[in-house]
This record gives structure tokens, sequence and C-alpha cells, in this order.
């Protein structure tokens, strides 16, 4: 049976539009469900009222639900075309990156630009150019192919991870000698690890491709991964 088509698709969404739905989803990866208002606004510098007025039209529109002193939350047709104009973006940031040598930041924001006007057949053939990459320059999470209904990936520490599960890093601890110690141990960002096995005292054993990693319950709460 042929997937449901979203109501809108990103061809029917204006670039602003279609900005507010990709930090939402941004800001859902980092662990904001709902998303604050005022953090929204910020990510996208504009003011408060012009996120309100925004907020209220794509709500009509039916691509995210909003719960007042809460936050905002993407609807399944604003999940579709969010994770269509990620996809773009971070498939275009993996180009610009591994094959210009662009740094992942500047990488990331020259793709912001292609990410709008991109067709979808030109994001499936740059995808199979690059092997159908899962993770950014960044270490964030590829969607997977656009009209896929399933929803966006979420962000969890490894020690939330169920044994036998794995993920992607995302991130780590900000202390450079911890993450010095992490990249050597081979969880470095866009890492794939399975969780094996988890201690009485919360410490984590992971196994990386290089070989088993133990974990302090501490680091194993504070590598995030999106799990797989």
């Amino acid at each position: 049976m042929a997937k449901a088509q979203p109501a809108i698709s990103p061809g029917a969404t204006t670039e602003s539009e279609e900005m507010y739905l990709i930090h939402v989803a941004m800001a859902v990866e980092d662990g904001n469900d709902p998303v604050p208002v005022p953090l929204l606004a910020s990510a996208l510098s504009v003011s408060k009222v012009a996120a309100n007025e925004m907020i209220k039209k794509l709500e009509v529109r039916g691509l995210v639900s909003y719960t007042p002193y809460r936050g905002v939350r993407l609807t399944p047709d604003g999940e579709v075309i969010a994770r269509t104009i990620l996809r773009r973006r971070r498939l275009w940031a993996l180009f610009l990156s591994e094959h210009l040598g662009l740094a992942p930041a500047a990488a990331d924001a020259v793709a912001c630009e292609f990410e709008h006007v991109t067709p979808s057949e030109v994001a499936g053939r740059l995808a199979s150019f690059l092997g159908d990459p899962t993770v950014g320059p960044s270490g964030k999470p590829i969607p997977r192919d656009e009209g896929d209904g399933s929803p966006l990936p979420r962000e969890m520490a490894v020690a939330e991870l169920t044994v036998g599960h794995g993920g992607v890093i995302v991130r780590g601890p900000s202390d450079a000698a911890i993450r010095s110690f992490l990249m050597e141990e081979g969880l470095a960002e866009g890492a794939r690890i399975i969780l094996l096995a988890v201690g009485d005292d919360g410490g984590c054993l992971v196994g990386t491709p290089g070989g088993a990693v133990h974990l302090s319950s501490a680091l194993a709460s504070a590598v995030i991964v999106t799990p797989e």
C-alpha cells in the first residue's frame, strides 16, 4: 500500500515557513519538546511577536500545534516537511565539507541556501553520490528518504539506551580532556555504538568498531546519541 503523502509539500511552503519548521525540528533534536517560543525566536533572530504570528499561521495550516506557555510541536505533516528540508541541508553540508573542504559550520551556512531550492530528484542523486550517509559533518543525523512518515529521530543519553541497542553519537561533554579521551576510544561525534551491558553503578559497556569501551555513569549520561 502506498504511503500517504503530506497535505502540504515543501514546494507549497515558503522559505520562511520552512525555516520555522526545521528550527522546531532541530530544537527537538536538542531535547526541547515542546519548543518554547522564545527559544525559537532567538534561533531565528526574530522578535517573539513575529515568531508568534508565524506559529499561528503554521498552526492554521496544520503544520504545528501550539500549547500556550509551553511551546510548539510539529504535526505529522510538519514533520515530513521538516525532514525533507533537513535531509537536503545536511546532504549538501556533507558534500561541501567532504568534497570542497569547508569547515562544518561554514558548510552548514552555505547548505542553508540550497535546502529550499533542491528538487527531490537532485537530493536523491546527491545522497547516492555520497553513499547514502546517515550523519552530517557536525554529527547530526541525516533524516531518511523524503516522504518517510516515521517520526524525526530523538536524542538520548547512552545511559538511556536498552542493552543490545545502539545509536550514532551526536555530541559529548565540552571538556577538552574528556573529548580527547572519547575520540581516542572511537567515541567521536558521528561514531556508531551499541550498548553491551549496564553495571550496578550505572556504568555502561559500549561496543565500537574498535572494541568495547567502559563509560562511567557520568559519562554515559553525558554522551548523547540518536538511537537507531
